[in-house]
């Protein structure tokens, strides 16, 4: 019962409140099962002196926050391995040549660093979804990535530069955490993710929008960056796409082309901390924006809505344009009928 527990758990989907739901597995502070002697699962391999392997759950090797400074050996019947919260420096090619197993490689906490990392270090994991890689001193994404890849964490690098080649042929990748990195150019990296569904690039140091955005895109984190204006159809491909936040940029009226969130399906959209002096037009259907912190002179109705009347009405719930040069005596009459489903308007 208990590990039919585990796996039902480990299919929950990634929450959108920034907490990892599966931190319960590669955590479990309080609840490891030590032996004095070396561990032996059923399957057969050793488990190191320096890692734990529950008997209840063998396929799991935990060696989190020992102080480790180089890689363990790892027997081939491990599928969840989890080194973060170490001081790790190297991968050398051999490191994991035993691993062919692997399905979870959390190795975020270290200090890794790209000139230490073997170019074939990675290209026996064959089966690996799940790469955590964040807060280590990366200034490349490794070579030769598995393919196989569901969810890439690399965040809090000091990665400048992503090209074709460190994600070619990520068809099953979904999940891509760049954020807090040194980021100035993407080039079209991104084109061959196909599966690609949450894009983090947000507080690097980008100046213009990603080419060839995934199609599949549903949210798209690019805010604290230094964008100041949008491609022409910037979202006319991405029909899936429900959030952006480009918060903290250098956008202005100029930069961004008309009708260019006038999309249906946006469900939020935050613009907060630009240079907007005017209230871009956007979709009805839109139900959070983010507009605080501009220089917003004008409440202009029309763009909420074309035609204001009992039957033609905005789905807007969040509104928040504090911060800019209009007040509250500046919203007309009519926004009442437009703006009829907003809970908060702040301004």
């Amino acid at each position: 019962v208990r590990l039919v527990t585990v796996f039902l758990f480990a299919l929950l989907p990634l929450s959108l409140n920034g907490q990892d739901p599966f931190a319960w597995l590669y955590g479990l502070q309080g609840q490891r099962y030590y032996s004095d002697s070396l561990q032996t699962n059923t399957n057969g391999g050793e488990c190191p002196d320096e890692c734990d392997c529950p008997p209840t759950f063998p396929i799991a090797m935990y060696c989190d926050g020992r102080g480790l400074t180089v890689m363990p050996t790892v027997p081939s019947h491990v599928k969840y391995l989890y080194l973060q919260n170490n001081g790790i420096t190297a991968v050398p090619d051999s490191a994991l040549n035993n691993a062919t197993s692997l399905v979870w490689l959390m190795m975020h906490n270290n200090q890794l660093t790209s000139e230490a990392i073997g170019k074939k270090a990675f290209l026996k994991l064959e089966g690996l979804e799940r790469f955590y890689l964040q807060h280590n001193n990366l200034t490349s994404i490794p070579p030769n990535l598995p393919r196989s890849l569901r969810d890439l964490r690399i965040n809090h690098n000091r990665i400048e530069k992503v090209t074709p080649v460190d994600l070619e042929g990520m068809d099953n990748l979904t999940i891509l955490y760049l954020h807090d990195n040194a980021v100035t150019d993407m080039s079209s990296s991104l084109q061959s993710l196909k599966s690609l569904t949450l894009l983090d690039i947000s507080s690097n140091k980008l100046t213009k929008v990603p080419k060839e955005l995934p199609e599949q895109l549903h949210q798209l984190y690019l805010d604290s960056n230094s964008i100041d204006s949008l491609p022409e159809d910037f979202l006319g491909h991405l029909t899936q796409l429900q959030y952006i936040r480009m918060a903290h940029n250098q956008l202005t009226d100029k930069g961004i082309p008309p009708n260019t969130f006038n999309v249906t399906g946006l469900v939020e959209l935050d613009l907060s901390f630009n240079k907007l002096e005017r209230i871009p037009l956007v979709s009805t259907t839109l139900q959070h924006l983010y507009l605080q912190a501009n220089q917003i002179k004008e409440f202009t109705l029309g763009s909420f809505c074309s035609v204001v009347d009992v039957t033609s009405f905005s789905k807007l719930q969040t509104l928040r344009m504090d911060g800019n040069e209009i007040s509250r005596e500046d919203i007309p009459s009519e926004a009442s009928l437009c703006l009829r489903q907003a809970s908060s308007i702040e301004v």
